[in-house]
């Protein structure tokens, strides 16, 4: 793997805006990685709020050879109408890490991914009835944050907290310091926050 690591975000139609930031951000500015934003066919996508995402590659495998990771966003389409991009994570998954949250799991599902590792997803009848017989479907953890298994990572679409410092802590384990503080100030919100008392 390069000195730099090489993040693949891949984005498809009403892609859940929520689900990438805190992972994308983190793992370039606290972690020097770069990242690149793929999606089908290289064509341009729009969010769940109607922004209008250009990606940076098509999720064509040999466009990725570079990648060390890749990180599936939900989106309803995964499972409306999903893009088959098994050949993708697969090749990842060789080398490096794949993590999927929220719809996301899907793709990973397809790929059989879960099929020797603990995953989540958003519940286990959800994940189940979106994908019923799945490789792997033994191993659902029933937690409401990430999952890192090996290098396979995942999360409800709830987490993207925890989903970003899954994949980072996969990514980065000899970075233990750093990720620390991450938790840290990502669990300050909810600890000291105006809400906090009357949650």
């Amino acid at each position: 793997m390069s000195e730099q690591k090489i993040i693949g975000v891949l984005f498809i139609d009403r892609f859940a805006d929520w689900e990438y930031g805190l992972l994308a951000a983190s793992a370039v500015e606290w972690f020097g990685a770069r990242a690149v934003s793929l999606a089908p066919n290289g064509k341009p996508v729009t969010s769940a709020s109607g922004f209008m995402l250009t990606p940076d590659r098509s999720t064509a495998v040999d466009e990725n050879t570079d990648l060390d990771a890749v990180a599936v966003i939900g989106s309803d389409q995964w499972v409306d109408a999903p893009p088959d991009v098994s050949a993708l994570l697969t090749a990842v998954a060789a080398r490096g890490v794949v993590g999927g949250i929220c719809a996301g799991t899907l793709a990973l599902a397809r790929a059989g991914l879960f099929d020797k590792a603990k995953h989540t997803s958003n519940g286990r009848d959800w994940i189940n009835e979106k994908e019923p017989g799945y490789p792997g479907a033994q191993n659902y953890q029933d937690v409401p944050y990430a999952v890192a298994d090996g290098r396979i990572v995942s999360a409800p679409g709830s987490a993207p907290g925890t989903f970003a410092l899954a994949c980072l802590k996969t990514l980065y384990p000899q970075r233990s310091s750093d990720l620390a503080e991450m938790r840290t100030l990502f669990a300050k919100e909810y600890a000291e926050g105006e809400f906090a008392a009357a949650s």
